[in-house]
């Protein structure tokens, strides 16, 4: 799939994405974290002994792959103005590879739909 340059370029202004994966319980688990956004894909993921034991990796590791984020913002307040981008997609097992955080375990999440609101 495909990313409008108006969406592309609000991704790439942002820092924070929500994303959410599903535990072996069917616990849905979401948390705030920086991302990366290549132009196709998105990587999320950090440095240190830490990150191999955090919810979002063990919840892909068990063979949830299958994951969703919400990269938002508030434009306005008075008028209330939100944009967000809404995305499904698939999570491939983590890697090494020089990240956003530096060198260390990344999740890319290749995206399978989306949607999107006020990004004009």
């Amino acid at each position: 799939m495909s990313f409008t340059d108006e969406e592309v370029a609000y991704l790439r202004s942002q820092p924070i994405a929500r994303v959410a994966t599903v535990g072996a319980d069917g616990q849905p688990d979401v948390v705030p974290l920086a991302f990366e956004f290549d132009g196709t894909d998105f990587w999320v993921g950090g440095s240190g002994p830490s990150v191999t034991g955090t919810r979002k990796f063990r919840n892909i590791r068990s063979g949830n792959d299958k994951v969703s984020l919400v990269v938002d913002d508030l434009v306005s307040f008075e008028p209330f103005v939100a944009r967000s981008i809404r995305v499904y997609g698939t999570a491939d097992q983590p890697v090494e590879r020089d990240g956003m955080v530096g060198p260390g375990l990344y999740v890319r999440i290749a995206p399978t739909i989306s949607w999107s609101w006020n990004m004009a």
